[in-house]
């Protein structure tokens, strides 16, 4: 049976089967390719590894009969807390190849959060490690660890720690066993143990509208047959490719990307430990010569901050390996993609801007390569049984190009979400009951073209409206990125007793923060928005600061925004912080810059000098600004990619599905 809609929206699929994920993305390959390069390995401090499948499924089976040694069994919840090292591969393969569950928390994440997912979870043993390395310092796993379960965990019976820092860190001696002894003597051979297709593979927690974070729960056989498809079709995989995808796997991209995804396709991928910054702002690009990468795939925040560095850094390293690119984690602003484009890819690369969710498990909106024709900014159509759609606040499929509403997903498909962990009731709450379970609610507001292709405005909740008109946060921190001061802005609204909602928009401009009365700088940028998106779009302030607030993935962390533009007391968790110190510029509390706060022009503003990024006036509302392109099919790679423009014209609308493999 394919699909069970018994119990919708609780959907289930493949009930009459049976699988194991680790033996799908390891033994399948042992005899025709158990000597390739599985895992190449590269750690902050310039370390290197590889492990061939053979070896990896060998760690594997070790490292499962020691969990099975501990009690581990069947069903059981085990918490991952580790740096980005392939033991954290291992791990998670050792424990689906017992029908253990992992729930991987990411290294950068507070005790305090730790402490709630192991709770939540009920873990009986928990994997982590005495540090890793990130931005040039030991991060202390170990000691996080600790604090943790000093503060509560009681289902916790072991912890086993890998040495990875060489740090000193203490050991309970009746709770804590080393890696290195808990696989000493076992045996490299693990029978898997065969559950039904949907068996929780894992559990991953993701942030929840109230601050409560939901464990997303993914079933084995569903979830494992997006991920490699997935893999397949938008990476176009081939057997001499070295895939990277820079997420960690803390992050349900480093789930499907990298622990999962590529292996079952037999790929070679490259993980890498730190920071992108870490000696210089070259190191990506470094690790992609060094590794002779073909495939890279990474978030926009990471390219947005790369572009602010110049283009004589990536100019310093040999690229030309490099055939196809990814965007993944949020909408990619257009600027953002024509530097991708042109300086990473040197205009020759397809860009592949990708749409999906923790929630998806794989990627539902993208580009083929070599078959869909693509749009700066735009993540193109749905992949091939993907039911997507654009509603308005009936649920009724929005016609009319160009208007936005709410994106849904109309069918269910294999690497959906199970439901929440122990609470399902918030599971059908938070994705069906607004339409009455015809539809999943992604909780992304987008809007389609003339020519049918999706564009992401944001998260529902960061929509704004303001004076009656609803405008996308992305499409206004696009219009502010376009300007040629502008390195990254990140906008939201704030209550405005006139309007209902004000925009508040936090920019870093290329070069250093100013300093003094910005008033000009703030009037130029708020007229500049102006012209490309309409009066209406205007931000009725503008804060600059050194750096957005990021945790140490990448994402920027908007509630913290919202809490600053607002006035209130941030009480979100900011362990996850890149650069604590930030949150004064962001009050503008700092002794930096002044005048940041905009007013309402009395008259109309004078139009901005145009640039080659700027557009016409317009109302408010994503375009493409860019003449479509018709991503050339990597196995040509002498054929010159059209080079992409700042004039939309119609794309290339007819798809099909990517060729079968044999």
């Amino acid at each position: 049976m394919a699909l069970d809609e018994a119990r919708a929206p609780n959907y289930r699929w493949f009930t009459d089967g049976r699988l194991n994920a680790s033996w799908n993305c390891l033994d399948v390959h042992l005899n025709e390719r158990g000597h390739k390069t599985a895992v190449i390995f590269e750690g902050e401090p310039g370390d290197v590894r590889r492990l061939s499948y053979r070896e990896l499924h060998a760690d594997v089976c070790r490292f499962a009969n020691a969990l099975k040694a501990q009690g581990v069994a069947k069903g059981d919840r085990v918490v991952i807390y580790m740096p980005m090292v392939p033991e954290v591969l291992v791990a998670m393969h050792a424990c689906n190849r017992i029908g253990a569950i992992h729930s991987v928390v990411f290294g950068g994440f507070s005790a305090p959060a730790l402490k709630d997912r192991i709770e939540d979870t009920e873990a009986k043993l928990v994997i982590t490690a005495d540090g890793g390395w990130r931005g040039g310092a030991a991060v202390e796993l170990k000691a996080s660890a600790d604090h943790a379960l000093a503060a509560g965990c009681p289902s916790v019976r072991r912890v086993i720690v890998l040495r990875r820092t060489g740090k000193p860190v203490p050991m309970d001696a009746k709770r804590d066993v080393w890696w290195h002894e808990a696989v000493e003597g076992q045996p490299p051979s693990c029978e898997p143990e065969w559950v039904e297709a949907e068996h929780p593979l894992y559990i991953l927690y993701t942030s929840g509208s109230t601050g409560k974070p939901k464990g997303i729960q993914h079933a084995t056989g569903g979830y494992l047959l997006g991920a490699k498809v997935t893999t397949q079709w938008v990476f176009d995989l081939r057997d001499d490719d070295v895939f990277w995808c820079t997420a960690d796997v803390g992050w349900v991209t480093g789930h499907t990307y990298i622990a999962y995804g590529p292996l079952a396709a037999g790929a070679t991928i490259l993980m890498y430990e730190g920071a992108p910054t870490v000696p210089d702002g070259g190191r990506f690009w470094k690790n992609c010569q060094a590794h002779g990468v073909t495939v890279f795939y990474t978030a926009p925040t990471a390219i947005r901050a790369l572009m602010k560095l110049g283009d004589e850094l990536p100019r310093r390293y040999d690229l030309s390996k490099l055939r196809l690119l990814g965007s993944v984690g949020e909408p990619i602003n257009p600027e953002a993609w024509m530097w991708y484009h042109r300086v990473i890819g040197k205009e020759r690369c397809p860009i592949v801007d990708t749409w999906w969710q923790t929630e998806t498990g794989a990627i539902l909106i993208a580009p083929l390569p070599g078959v869909t024709a693509t749009k700066p900014g735009s993540c193109t159509q749905p992949l091939p049984g993907i039911d997507a759609d654009i509603v308005n606040d009936h649920g009724e499929s929005v016609k009319r190009a160009d208007a936005g509403g709410y994106l849904v997903i109309r069918k269910p498909w294999p690497a959906m979400l199970r439901t929440i962990w122990r609470n399902n009731p918030r599971y059908v709450e938070g994705y069906w009951s607004k339409f009455h379970t015809r539809c999943y609610v992604a909780g992304d507001s987008a809007h389609r073209d003339k020519d049918g292709y999706f564009w992401i405005m944001g998260r529902i909740d960061d929509v704004l409206k303001v004076s009656g008109h609803r405008l996308g946060t992305m499409e206004i921190e696009s219009a502010l990125v376009a300007n040629p001061r502008v390195a990254e802005a990140a906008v939201v609204g704030r209550p405005h007793e006139i309007k209902g909602e004000s925009v508040f928009a936090f920019v870093v401009l290329r070069g250093p923060r100013p300093t003094g009365d910005t008033s000009a700088l703030t009037k130029e940028l708020r007229d500049w928005v102006g012209e490309q998106l309409g009066p209406i779009a205007k931000p009725d302030d503008i804060r600059f600061a050194d750096n957005l607030p990021k945790t140490r993935s990448g994402k920027i962390m908007r509630r913290l925004l919202r809490a600053v533009a607002n006035g209130e007391e941030v009480t979100q968790d900011v362990s996850t912080l890149e650069n604590p110190a930030i949150l004064d510029q962001l009050r503008g509390t700092d002794k930096g810059a002044s005048g940041a706060a905009a007013k309402p022009a009395a008259s109309a503003p004078k139009p901005v000098a145009k640039t080659k990024a700027a557009r016409k006036p317009r109302k408010a509302k994503p375009r493409g600004a860019a003449k479509a392109v018709k991503a050339k099919r990597p196995a040509r790679p002498r054929r010159k990619a059209a080079k992409a423009r700042r004039t939309p014209r119609r794309a290339v609308s007819k798809r099909s599905a990517p060729r079968r493999r044999r």
